[in-house]
């Protein structure tokens, strides 16, 4: 129409950035997670990521992990290196990759059904238990201590150093007693539970062996934390009453046959 319209764009003010504050890996060893559509595939992929790995400190293995857990595909092919340096997780990328077995590499397939947490009950126990998770993630650390605290008013010393082996307990002769057995493997089960519930694991389904179903109860919500740490000392403590020289059998019959 023979009207000119000039407009001069700009640049705009830039931006101030804020500052973010640096993130505390605490973690003992760190997972790289590979996938891939069929198993060849997924070793070339622990080839490559080996060119990375193997050239040293940088990048960190937390932003590795970080990125192969948050930003790949997952496909139906996958493996988990775990190692707590670089050295650790090359030497378990190298035996992927060659399809050799080594400490700390899992393989599997994706499976589309549901989960299932299974409980175990007495015998499991073992001195020491729970002790590095303690000391690695604030999550179990806060609810291992939360259990106790409920535990520890039905026993006449504190769960933890039994189950720590700390002060003189060390020897498993206490641990080994059902009164502190039941308890400790009750107050480990649940801390793992709320540990993996952290990361995002949840179960469809909650079984539990002998004292196992308690843990178990509690985390599905049947029983309070309360409720569930009274059950399992004095169920502890009755079966710590009977004769030391009694038998125990499992028999597989029906209800007649018995």
């Amino acid at each position: 129409s023979g009207t000119n319209a000039h407009t001069i764009i700009e640049q705009a003010p830039m931006a101030e950035p804020s500052a973010v504050a640096p993130v505390e890996v605490t973690s003992p060893a760190v997972p790289l997670v590979l996938s891939g559509k069929t198993e060849a595939a997924l070793r070339a992929q622990a080839e490559r990521l080996l060119t990375l790995v193997a050239d040293g400190a940088e990048p960190s293995l937390t932003d590795i992990g970080f990125s192969l857990a948050t930003t790949r595909a997952a496909l139906e092919h996958r493996a988990a290196v775990v190692g707590a340096d670089h050295d650790r997780i090359a030497e378990g990328l190298r035996a992927l990759a060659s399809g050799a077995l080594a400490p700390g590499v899992a393989l599997g397939r994706a499976d589309t059904g549901q989960v299932g947490f299974l409980f175990s009950g007495q015998g499991s126990q073992r001195v020491g238990m729970g002790r590095e998770l303690y000391d690695a993630f604030p999550v179990f650390a806060a609810a291992y201590d939360e259990v106790c605290a409920h535990l520890d008013r039905h026993l006449d010393r504190p769960l933890r150093e039994v189950a720590f082996g700390e002060r003189g307990h060390d020897d498993g002769a206490d641990l080994n007693r059902t009164t502190f057995t039941q308890p400790a493997l009750f107050a480990h089960e649940v801390a793992v539970h709320r540990l993996l519930e952290s990361w995002g694991v949840r179960p469809d389904y909650l079984a539990g062996h002998s004292v196992g179903e308690i843990a178990a109860a509690h985390v599905a919500g049947a029983l309070s934390l309360e409720d569930a740490a009274t059950l399992v000392t004095a169920r502890a403590a009755l079966m710590q009453a009977l004769p030391a020289d009694g038998a125990m059998v499992a028999v597989q019959a029906t209800e007649d046959e018995v």
